[in-house]
Order: structure tokens, then sequence, then C-alpha cells
């Protein structure tokens, strides 16, 4: 039980780690000489950011973004609080269901905030506001990042709701 116990927590804090990084790293659309994600882009060839403002046509969509990948994050650090706490108040045999559905509504955000990216992509990026060229690019390791966290805190709350508390 120590072991699945040990398995579970890893998990999590894995599930937040890679939250944090896609929210915060910039690389959501990478290209040659550049790299943007919902918060700046930035020119790697001289190494300036220009921050997304309301200055660009889609910003609307960028701060849906920004507010479910905070979101989810937020989300998955509290499931993670609640589960501690679950741990040593719960009886035996009862099941982690507030943790399991916090974990959920944390899976739930992520995936809308790449949802959204991934349909606004092309809009997003033909924006007279950015001092580049970004529609040359691709998605970057940070949006990968924010699907396996999807899939990540998925599979975690799953095992929230099927976990039962055992000596």
């Amino acid at each position: 039980m120590l072991i699945l116990l040990a398995f579970i927590i890893v998990f999590h804090i894995t599930s937040a780690a890679l939250l944090f990084i896609s929210t915060i790293d910039n690389a959501w659309w990478v290209g040659d000489n550049f790299s943007t994600d919902v918060w700046r882009i930035c020119a790697t060839n001289t190494s300036t950011c220009v921050a997304i403002t309301d200055q660009f046509r889609e910003y609307q969509s960028i701060q849906a973004v920004q507010a479910t990948m905070i979101l989810s994050t937020i989300f998955c650090c509290v499931a993670f609080l609640v589960f501690i706490l679950q741990l040593f108040r719960l009886k035996q045999g009862e099941r982690f269901v507030l943790t399991s559905i916090i974990q959920l509504l944390s899976c739930l955000c992520v995936m809308i905030a790449a949802s959204i990216y991934t349909d606004r992509h092309e809009e997003l990026h033909k924006s007279n506001g950015y001092g580049t060229e970004v529609s040359k690019g691709q998605y970057g390791y940070s949006f990968v990042l924010a699907w396996i966290a999807f899939a990540f805190t998925l599979i975690s709350g799953v095992m929230y709701l099927v976990l039962r508390k055992r000596k």
C-alpha cells in the first residue's frame, strides 16, 4: 500500500510540474527565429520579448487560454493538498472523491486551454501586433506538455476516484 501511495503522490506531483512548465515556459508556438506562448513572444536572434496585450487581434482567445491554464494549475495544487488532508482525515474504506473531483476539474481546464489554442492558432499568429512573422511555425514542447498534463490529470483523477483508504 505504501508503494501505491508513493506512486500516486509522484504521479500527482509530475502532473503539477507539467502544468507549471507548460503554463510558464515560452514554447507553445516556435519557429526558426522566434518562440511564443500565451504571455509573450520572443525573437531568438535579438533576445527581445514583447508581452501579448490587447493590441493583438485575438487577445480574448489568449486570455481564455491563460485563465484556464492558471486554473488548471491551481486546481491541481489544491487537489494535492486535499488529498494529503483526506489521507489523514478519512475513515478506512472511504474514497477520495473530493480530490478526484478537483483533479478532474484541473483536467477539464487544461483540455479547454489546449483546445482553444489548437482551434485558434491560425488567427492568433496572423496578428499584426507581432514584431516578426510567426505564422510559419509549429507547436512547441510547452503545448505538447499541456496535452500530456491533460492525460496525467485525467488518469490521476480517475485513480483517486477508484482509490480507497486502507490500513
